[in-house]
C-alpha cells in the first residue's frame, strides 16, 4: 500500500433523509427545532465520561459493530491523547448522542485517521496540513427513532471544530456502508480503500473534506451548522489553571439565523 491519495467512488444508492436543498425548509426547521432543545457538554472526567462510554457500547452493540463486553463500556487510548475532545449531546437534559474530536497536527498526530490510514495521513501532516478528525459518533438507539435528525445536531460539533482550529481539511474514518452519507452531507471525497479497524467488525474508509471551499453554499444548505466564535471557544478552548470549564454550551445557530 502506498501513500498516494485516490478518490474512490461510493454507492449511488439514494438516501432521502440527507438530500436537503434550500427549498426543503421543513428539514431545516426540524433540525433547528431539535437544536433549540439541545445542550453540548464537554466530558473530561467522572460520571460524564462513564455515561458516554456506556452509550458508545449500547449504540455499537445495537448495530452489531463490536463484540459483547462485561464492562458494557467502550473507550480506547485515543480518548486520553492531549488533542482529544469528548462531547455528550443532551436533548431536554437527556444524553442522546456523543462525539469525539481530534485536532490533528504533526506535533499531535493521534487520531482514528492516523491509526487506520497513517500511510495516507502522515505525508499530509509532513507537508504542513492540519485536520479535524471526528470519531466515536454514537447515538442512543432508543432516541434515534424519536429524533431522526440527531446526526446533524451531533456532527455540527465537528463543523465548529474545523472553524475554531482553522484547519484546511476534515478527515473522517467511517464505516464503509456509511460512506455515501458522509459524501452527500459535507460533501467529502473518499480517499481510501476499505480497511479493518481495531475493535470493530466493520471495515472503514477515509473521507476528506476541504473546509475552505464553497462555505456560502454549504451554510445555505445547512444554516444550522453556523456558530459564533464564543460558542466555539467554549467548546474547544482549554481552561487556564484555576478557571472552570463551562458545564454546558447552548448552540448559537438559531441566533445567527434570526439575525441574518
Amino acid at each position: 500500500m502506498t501513500g498516494k491519495l485516490t478518490a474512490f467512488p461510493v454507492s449511488t444508492r439514494a438516501d432521502r433523509s440527507i438530500n436537503p436543498t434550500p427549498k426543503t425548509s421543513s428539514f431545516i426547521q426540524n433540525v433547528e427545532s431539535l437544536l433549540a432543545r439541545t445542550e453540548y457538554r464537554r466530558c473530561d472526567k467522572g460520571e460524564d465520561l462513564e455515561d458516554i462510554y456506556r452509550l458508545r457500547y449500547k449504540a455499537y452493540r445495537s448495530n452489531d459493530m463490536v463484540p459483547d463486553s462485561e464492562s458494557s463500556s467502550i473507550h480506547d487510548d485515543l480518548d486520553e491523547t492531549p488533542n482529544a475532545f469528548r462531547f455528550g449531546v443532551y436533548v431536554d437534559q437527556q444524553l442522546v448522542s456523543t462525539l469525539r474530536v481530534h485536532h490533528v497536527t504533526e506535533e499531535m498526530p493521534w487520531s482514528p485517521s492516523t491509526k487506520a490510514f497513517g500511510d495516507l495521513v502522515y505525508p499530509m501532516l509532513a507537508a504542513g496540513d492540519t485536520f479535524v478528525c471526528p470519531g466515536r459518533f454514537a447515538s442512543d438507539p432508543d432516541w434515534t427513532r424519536v429524533y431522526p435528525h440527531l446526526p446533524f445536531v451531533t456532527l455540527r460539533i465537528a463543523t465548529m471544530a474545523c472553524f475554531h482550529f482553522d484547519v484546511p481539511y476534515g478527515l473522517s474514518t467511517v464505516r464503509e456502508d456509511h460512506s455515501g452519507f458522509y459524501k452527500r452531507m459535507y460533501p467529502s471525497e473518499r480517499i481510501s480503500e476499505p480497511r479493518a479497524y481495531p475493535g470493530v467488525f466493520n471495515r472503514v474508509v477515509l473521507h476528506r473534506i476541504n473546509t475552505r471551499d464553497n462555505q456560502e453554499q454549504y451554510f445555505a444548505r445547512f444554516p444550522f451548522f453556523k456558530s459564533t466564535p464564543m460558542e466555539r471557544r467554549m467548546l474547544f478552548a482549554r481552561p487556564v489553571v484555576g478557571e472552570l470549564a463551562p458545564l454546558t454550551i447552548l448552540p448559537t445557530a438559531k441566533y445567527l439565523r434570526e439575525a441574518a
